[in-house]
């Protein structure tokens, strides 16, 4: 340390050798040129782009714009650029940045025009006026009623979804179901994207329905109750047609003790089906109907569900409620009041007191 002492000092540096070189003067001097003048040269070209992709566009021309569930920000700003409803990404991501609303866009798909303003895209696509209406499907429609509404909803014929579900190698359906799509078209709802093939939305309902059944572990399930995942979807299929979501599970009940005890289930719901009505008092021919949808005529479960059933009456199917009940019936039509028993007797009485109720409706009895 003492050999340093000598040469520290607080006196000020001495001066560079080079600070007044007229050279290094002149470097630098060419160097801030040199960067000036790139600036501007980017700049030009920047704005040359901008200018070009700008002349490019015709604005107010109807454009389709599909945001999918999991897109990005910046994925929809690519979308909106390619499509000419914005002049750039940065533009877009830039109002994005500014407007926290931008996140609430959703899945979907927007009637937009070419050569909007960034702002006003983003109000547009958080006004419903220009998001398409999507494809809704209840719980408990038939197999026939749901490709009536899928039609009507998104332009593709009925004989193009029937072929599809004729030859259903493409929908993704599980092996169980050995080819049959009746009760695994997902009641829920669907954005419809323009150029979708039958095969493609029937495939996304079925995948929708393949969530589900890992969500309530259908197989696995079924397996401990002694039913194979097919004949949990049909017990589900008939909750689902017969009571109001708050009797599923004693419904389901029903079905398992009437199964068990080798009795005929003799549900109304089932001879709607076979018949394609849908009415509460069935006439003596219909219940005589010829077809093994009929469960007055036939023992056990019908071949396969006779709709497409919810989450709700799936979890039903494989949780049913504890009881010895054999018998139920819905006593008011008008409220779907549904009382249970295991007694034959108390069944009778409860049937005279629909009887009399219905009778008291406004729909015309069946001949």
């Amino acid at each position: 340390m003492s050999q340093l002492v000598p040469f520290l000092t607080e006196d000020p540096l001495p001066p560079s050798r080079n600070k007044r070189s007229p050279i290094r003067w002149f470097v630098t001097a060419l160097t801030l040129i040199a960067l000036v003048a790139a600036g501007f040269l980017i700049y030009d070209f920047v704005r040359g782009l901008s200018q070009s992709e700008q002349s490019s566009i015709v604005a107010g021309q109807p454009v389709l714009i599909v945001v999918n569930s999991g897109d990005s920000l910046g994925m929809l700003a690519v979308s909106l650029a390619e499509a000419g409803v914005v002049t750039s990404t940065d533009a877009f991501l830039a109002a994005a940045e500014l407007d926290e609303r931008a996140t609430r866009i959703g899945p979907g798909v927007y009637s937009l025009t070419t050569g909007m303003d960034a702002a006003e895209v983003i109000d547009a696509m958080l006004d419903p006026a220009t998001r398409a209406a999507p494809l809704v499907l209840p719980e408990g429609l038939r197999l026939d009623e749901t490709v009536i509404v899928t039609s009507d909803r998104t332009g593709l014929s009925r004989a193009e979804l029937d072929a599809a579900l004729a030859n259903p190698v493409g929908l993704d359906l599980p092996e169980w179901a050995d080819g049959h799509a009746e009760g695994l078209l997902f009641p829920a709802s669907y954005e419809i994207i323009p150029g979708r093939t039958a095969e493609e939305v029937l495939g996304v309902m079925v995948r929708r329905f393949n969530i589900a059944a890992d969500e309530v572990n259908l197989e696995k399930r079924a397996k401990k109750l002694g039913y194979s995942p097919e004949e949990v979807l049909i017990v589900a299929s008939l909750v689902q047609a017969e009571v109001s979501p708050e009797d599923f599970r004693k419904v389901a009940r029903v079905v398992y003790n009437r199964l068990a005890q080798g009795m005929k289930l003799q549900f109304d719901s089932t001879v709607n089906y076979a018949l394609k009505t849908d009415v509460l008092m069935l006439s003596n021919d219909m219940l005589a109907t010829d077809s093994p949808y009929n469960t007055y005529v036939i023992d056990g479960l019908p071949p396969t569900p006779i709709n497409s059933p919810g989450q709700e009456a799936l979890e039903a199917a494989l949780n049913p409620a504890s009881g010895d009940w054999l018998y139920f019936v819905t006593v008011d039509p008008d409220t779907l009041t549904t009382k249970f028993t295991a007694d034959y007797d108390q069944f009778l009485r409860w049937k005279q007191k629909f009887q009399e109720n219905y009778a008291d409706s406004t729909e015309p009895v069946q001949p």
